[in-house]
This record gives structure tokens, sequence and C-alpha cells, in this order.
């Protein structure tokens, strides 16, 4: 096929779905109030529908073996998703006010799935395992977000906790009503999704094929292919939402929809299919953006829970990290056997970096406290 038709073809394929996912997006929205979801569990929907051309690609790549390009783009979407909803949102907001309550539930399963992500792609567990390992968070998250904060106030398991998630939980929606507000879905909006998610999985699929075939053209190594372009590109439409948002103020909710995000790649668009298909031998550079996204995941938890919030030097170094991340991908990808120094080096002067970062605050603010008022 000529290379003017395959960039056409990927330039139709990306705008088509990336369009049509939106659609996706508000009717399912729609749907979801008309069923009585809780804001929080909107948001989840939102994110999976969000996540369509990503998942999409990435289910291609792998049912096609080809796994580096396939956990490339589900991993890469997510070091990605860091960098523009959380690092960039801050940036352009100046700050980003979060609830600690939302900072912790959201983290701990967002830390245990990047853990859970980490390990499979190291091939430590099987990707069966690793689902199931998955699932055991997501699943009882799914159900604390759809019990909503008042159901789990009346939940009588222990006081304590079922007090902390229904303020947990509460305090979640809360971020979300800035960004979600759907009108009462009929019956033509289940019509109008249904043909979005097959609109958006043929253009979807369209893409990833014609970006494999150029990249196999012009000798692109498949894990730049996945985990930088087809990444990036199918993550714009969060992105640009991303930046509106916190434009206006309201850039709240993007903790959340980072880490929904995140979550629902790794199940659906890694895992799944993976069980399915396998994910084939472990991959030095697939290893390298699973570690990434760990690291950074923590890192970003770490100051979101520590400032209550993202500043404006921390989206920067959040940024940043990505930067080096791309720098780092980028220096070994056309190596079978990458020079630890280029990996391992960058990684470690960014972990600990945060680390120096989150602990000079913290000193800090124990300072602080301690002076007499």
């Amino acid at each position: 096929m000529p290379v003017a038709l395959l960039v056409l073809a990927f330039l139709a394929g990306a705008a088509v779905s990336l369009g049509t996912s939106y659609v996706l997006v508000t009717r399912l929205e729609r749907i979801g109030g008309r069923l009585g979801m809780s804001e929080a569990l909107l948001g989840m929907v939102a994110a999976l529908a969000a996540d369509a051309p990503e998942i999409t690609a990435a289910v291609t790549a792998l049912a096609t073996h080809q796994q580096k390009v396939g956990a490339g783009v589900i991993i890469g979407s997510n070091v990605f998703n860091l960098a523009a909803l959380l690092g960039l949102g801050a940036v352009v907001a100046g700050s980003i006010a979060l609830h600690r309550r939302v900072v912790l539930l959201g983290g701990v399963v967002g830390i245990w799935i990047a853990v859970a992500c980490l390990v499979t792609v190291l091939g430590w567990l099987s990707p069966a395992a690793g689902l199931i390992a998955v699932l055991a968070v997501l699943l009882p998250y799914l159900f604390v977000l759809a019990a909503g904060h008042a159901r789990l106030r009346r939940m009588a398991v222990t006081r304590r906790w079922e007090a902390w998630l229904a303020d947990a939980v509460a305090e979640e929606e809360q971020e979300l009503e800035e960004v979600i507000h759907p009108r009462h879905g009929r019956g033509r909006d289940v019509a109008v999704a249904t043909a979005a998610l097959v609109v958006v999985v043929a253009a979807s699929v369209t893409m990833e094929r014609a970006a494999s075939l150029l990249g196999t053209r012009f000798a692109v190594p498949e894990i730049v292919t996945g985990g930088v372009v087809l990444a990036a590109v199918t993550s714009l439409p969060n992105a640009v939402a991303a930046v509106y948002l916190a434009a206006k103020g309201r850039g709240a909710a993007m903790l959340s929809t980072t880490l929904n995000s995140n979550a629902l790649n790794v199940t659906a668009g890694l895992l799944i299919p993976a069980t399915i298909t396998g994910l084939g031998p472990p991959s030095p550079h697939a290893e390298l953006i699973a570690v990434w996204y760990l690291v950074m995941t923590v890192a970003s938890l770490g100051f979101a829970y520590r400032d209550s919030g993202v500043r404006r030097t921390t989206g920067a170094l959040i940024i940043g990290a990505y930067l080096v991340f791309l720098g780092s991908l980028l220096a070994t990808a056309h190596s079978a056997f990458p020079d630890p120094r280029l990996t391992v080096i960058p990684l470690a002067v960014v972990a600990v970096g945060a680390g120096v970062g989150l602990a000079r605050r913290a000193r800090r603010n124990g300072r602080q406290e301690g002076t007499p008022r």
C-alpha cells in the first residue's frame, strides 16, 4: 500500500475515532444518568468510553501478535495521561485543589494496578493472574462508587470505615459534578451509543493497522509506534479536555479521571486481551515503560496527597519526568538489549528527586507546625 494512502488512513482513523469517542462519552453519560448512577460511577463510565480508541488499538495489536505495540499503547497512554491531565492541567490552572480522601482512595487502587501491570509485564505473573489481582481491587472499588455516599453511610460493616468511604466518595462526586452534567437519556441514546462504539472500533483498528504498517515501512521500533505515537494520539482528547477544564478553573476532577482511565486501560486494553492471546516473552522496553508508569504514579500521588492538590511546580515536574521518559525510551528503542545506564539512571534521578522533594516539604511542614504561635 502506498505511503500516502497509509498516512491518510492513519489520520482519518484517528480523527474519526477520537471525534466519535466524544459522542460515545456523552451518550453513555446520559444513559448512566437515566439509570441513576452516582457521579463517581458515571466518571468511570465516561473514562471507559474515552479510552475506547487506545483500548481498541491495543487489542488489535495484541490480536495480531504485536505485543510491543499493544503493551506500548496502553502503558504509554497511562504515562502520557499523568503528564497531560495532571501535569499540564496543573501548569495551566496554577494549582488544582484536591481532597486528601479522594487522593488516598483512588491512589491505593491506582498504585495497586500499576504494580500488577509491572509484575505481569515482567513475566512474574501470567496475564490471567495479573487480571485476577487487578479485579480483586477494581471490583470492590466499583462497588463503592456504585453504592454512593448515602448508601455507604447506611451500611453497617465497621462504622469507622463506612464513614471514611462515604466521605471519600462524597468528595469525589463533588469534584466530578464540575465536569459531568448528563441529561436523562432516552431510547435513541442507546442506539447512538451503539453506533458510535462500532465506528470507534472500526476507525481505531484502521488507525492501528496504518500506524503499524508505516512503522514497519520506515523501520520505526514497535515500542515507539505503540508507546509514543499511538499512546499520545489516542490520549489527545483527554489532554485537550483537561487543559480546557483547568483553564476554566474546573480541574479538580482530573485526578479521578486520570486514575480511572489508567485503571481501565490496563484492565480492558492489556490484561483481558493478553489473557486470551498472551503477552509473548518479556520485553525490556515494555518493562521500562511499566516501571516509569509505576514511579510516576507513586510520585504524582505522593505530591497530590502532601499538598492536597497539584501545584504548578509539581505539574512542571511531572511533565519534565515524562520528557525524560521519552528520551530514555527513544535512546534505547533500536537496541534489543538496552544499555542499563540509559534506562536505570534517568529513572533513578527522577525517583530520587521526587523522594527528596516529598521529604523536604514534609520536614518544612513539621517545622511550621512546631513553631510557637
